[in-house]
């Protein structure tokens, strides 16, 4: 029984890729750049992720030669971790005061420290460290120095103040 010569260079040396010469891990890393560039208008860290599985699957490709199979493999395995393992942490991270409210809406529902006789027509109170002008919410209350009120909203400079909550 006679074996077929094989003829080429063997399977190591040969040049893999689609044909017309194009190596598969140069088109994995298109397409991870692509992913990165995508990302960039959206912002929602999904498609980075997915750009990462794509980068470590044109690291396999270049190191191995697996099939291209193996390749879209590693490329899902790497970006399913990325995405439930990275993904939310990174979001955390970057978004974390995005929903804080700031400027007179934050004072509201905070406690402040009444310095001068809040009434009708006015008082002081402390509020966050700075002295604030004061009226209480309810007409008929009154609140001496050194009682703890509550912010019920900001009218324009003045705290408008009720009982503790």
């Amino acid at each position: 029984m006679v074996r077929p010569v094989r003829t080429g260079p063997p399977r190591s040396a040969r040049f893999t890729g689609y044909p017309g010469g194009m190596p598969t891990a140069l088109i994995w890393l298109i397409f991870a750049l692509g992913l990165a560039g995508a990302e960039a208008l959206t912002g929602d860290m999904f498609l980075l992720m997915l750009s990462g599985g794509a980068l470590s699957a044109a690291a396999a490709s270049w190191l191995t030669d697996w099939p291209i199979w193996a390749d879209g493999a590693v490329f899902l395995v790497v970006s399913v971790l990325l995405l439930v393992l990275v993904r939310p942490a990174l979001r955390r991270r970057l978004w974390s005061g995005a929903d804080t409210e700031t400027g007179v809406v934050a004072l509201q529902g905070k406690r402040a420290l009444v310095l001068d006789r809040v009434e009708l027509n006015g008082g002081q109170v402390k509020l966050e460290g700075q002295v604030w002008t004061a009226r209480p919410l309810a007409d008929a209350d009154v609140f001496e120095p050194g009682e703890h009120v509550t912010v019920m909203h900001i009218d324009g400079a003045t705290a408008v103040v009720g009982k503790v909550l």
